[in-house]
């Protein structure tokens, strides 16, 4: 099974990107294969609320995001991972999820055509890494990413959320919650609960 993750971080090999890639190793271990894009070498403009998308479910935008979403049209299964800035996602994370726009209108436009065909093997998971151990430090990214994935047509198929690591590598030092991300992985393939409290 193909899978797309998406890297929001800025910064390579950093907390984010090692607890993902455990996560991507249970999705191994449980016969996905991920496709893997990184939103900061990536050219994303903001989206500029047009409403060029509105009739058409087309975005007017052409840049990197262009092609990217027909890969999100046609897969079941994508993972978003971003750390946490300011109590949101990063600037290059939100910049994808607010050009999916295009993405809710087409869906939308489908089902006032009754073309829309609603698919509950579609799923979304979001990985996210915070230094600060605020009690409601994910909860605006977990809304932005709950919206993002419905504009994309995706059920949230859950979240692995870590406080604590800070500097570039800590997150290797966290070796049982790196254990939970490769099993929360397969679960995510294999259809079960992938959330982790």
């Amino acid at each position: 099974m193909d899978i797309l993750t998406f890297l929001g971080s800025p910064r390579k090999k950093g907390n984010s990107e090692i607890l993902t890639e455990a996560v991507l190793e249970g999705v191994k271990q449980a016969g996905g294969s991920p496709e893997i894009i990184r939103l900061c070498d990536l050219k994303i403009s903001p989206c500029i609320s047009c409403g060029g998308c509105d009739k058409t479910g087309m975005c007017v935008v052409e840049d990197d995001m262009t092609p990217l979403y027909d890969k999100i049209i046609t897969i079941d299964k994508i993972i978003v991972a971003s750390p946490i800035f300011f109590y949101g996602i990063t600037a290059q994370t939100k910049a994808f999820i607010d050009r999916t726009q295009a993405l809710w209108n087409r869906k939308r436009l489908l089902q006032k055509k009754g073309e829309w065909l609603e698919n509950p093997k579609r799923m979304g998971f979001f990985i996210s890494v915070a230094a600060t151990r605020g009690a409601r430090i994910f909860e605006g990214a977990v809304l932005t990413m709950k919206y993002g994935f419905d504009a994309m047509g995706i059920n949230y198929g859950g979240d692995f959320l870590i406080t604590g690591p800070d500097r570039r590598g800590d997150m290797k030092k966290y070796e049982q919650k790196l254990a939970e991300a490769r099993e929360a992985g397969k679960n995510f393939i294999s259809g079960l609960d992938a959330n982790v409290d």
